[in-house]
C-alpha cells in the first residue's frame, strides 16, 4: 500500500515509538505506520538487535520519503535502556505534533518447556517480568511525561496482548502472567487518563520465530498439539494480515479505551 490514507484517514503529523521493531509484528507495524503518517512525522524504532534495526530503517527510508526514522538499540529490561529511548524521544519530538503513538510490542515467550512448580529461582522470574511488564509501564509513563501534550494533540498507547492474557495455557506460566499483568496495567491507565486512547490488541497466532519456538518447546502436550495443528491446517496468520486489522481499528478510533480486542473478534 503506497498511500498514507486508509478510509480517508491517517495518523497525522505524528511521532510513533515502536518497541520490538526489528522483526515479526513490530517490523510490520513499523512499515504500515510509515505509510499512514503525514510528511514531517518521525518513527522511533526500538529493539535489542542493532543490525536488524538498521536494516528496517534503510527499508523504510527507501519506501517513504518525508518520514524521519530514528533507531534505539536498547535492552528494555534495564532502566538504562528505557532512558535511552526517552532521550531519543525528547530529541525527536515535533513542534505542533498532532499525534503521539506508543506501540508496546516488545515481549518474550519465556521458558515454556517447564511447568509452574519448577520456577523456584526468583531472579529468573524477576528478569522475565522486568522485560515483559515493568519496562512497559516505565516506558509508557516516561514517554507521556517526556513529551508534553499540546492543545489538540491525540495520544494513543497500544499494548500488544494475547489470548494468554485471558486464558491459562499449561507450561506457559511466565507468558500468561506477563500478558495478563500488562492488560490490567493498561486498563488501569485508561481509567486514570481519560485523554489517552488505550488499546490491548491480541494479534492472533502469527507466523513468527516466537510461534516456531512455542510449537517446538512447549511442554504441555495439549498446548503443543494445538500449535502443531494450527500450523498444519494453515491457521497461522501473517503479520501483515493482523497488522492490517490493527491499523483499521486505530484509524477508525471507535474502540473503548482500555479494551481488549482480539483479531478474531474484529
Amino acid at each position: 500500500m503506497q498511500s498514507s490514507e486508509v478510509n480517508g484517514k491517517d495518523f497525522g503529523r505524528a511521532m510513533c515509538i515502536i518497541t520490538g521493531a526489528s522483526r515479526g509484528l513490530g517490523r510490520t507495524i513499523s512499515k504500515d505506520m510509515s505509510l499512514r503518517m503525514k510528511p514531517g512525522s518521525v518513527l522511533v524504532l526500538v529493539a535489542r538487535s542493532g543490525d536488524e534495526l538498521q536494516a528496517v530503517k534503510l527499508e523504510l527510508e527507501a519506501a517513504r520519503e518525508g518520514v524521519q526514522v530514528r533507531t534505539v538499540q536498547a535492552d528494555l529490561s534495564l532502566m538504562d535502556g528505557v532512558k535511552s529511548v526517552i532521550t531519543t524521544c525528547r530529541e525527536a519530538a515535533l513542534k505542533d505534533m498532532e499525534h503521539l503513538i506508543l506501540i508496546n510490542n516488545a515481549a518474550s515467550l519465556g521458558d515454556v518447556s517447564r511447568f509452574a512448580k519448577s520456577f523456584t529461582d526468583m531472579s529468573e522470574v524477576n528478569a522475565y517480568l522486568s522485560f515483559n511488564v515493568s519496562s512497559a509501564l516505565c516506558l509508557t509513563s516516561s514517554v507521556l511525561q517526556a513529551v508534553p501534550q499540546c492543545h489538540g494533540q491525540r495520544r494513543t498507547v497500544v499494548n500488544i496482548s494475547s489470548l494468554c492474557a485471558l486464558e491459562p495455557f499449561p507450561s506457559w506460566v511466565l507468558y500468561c502472567t506477563g500478558k495478563a499483568a500488562r492488560d490490567m496495567m493498561f486498563s488501569v491507565i485508561a481509567k486514570e487518563e481519560p485523554n489517552l486512547r488505550i488499546l490491548n490488541y491480541a494479534p492472533g497466532p502469527l507466523d513468527t520465530a516466537m510461534f516456531a519456538e512455542a510449537k517446538s518447546k512447549t511442554s504441555d502436550p495439549g498446548v503443543k498439539k494445538a500449535f502443531s495443528d494450527m500450523f498444519t491446517k494453515g491457521q497461522v496468520l501473517t503479520c501483515e494480515a493482523s497488522c492490517a486489522k490493527l491499523m483499521k481499528v486505530l484509524l477508525q478510533d471507535e474502540y473503548t479505551s482500555g479494551a481488549h480486542l482480539d483479531f478474531f473478534d474484529l
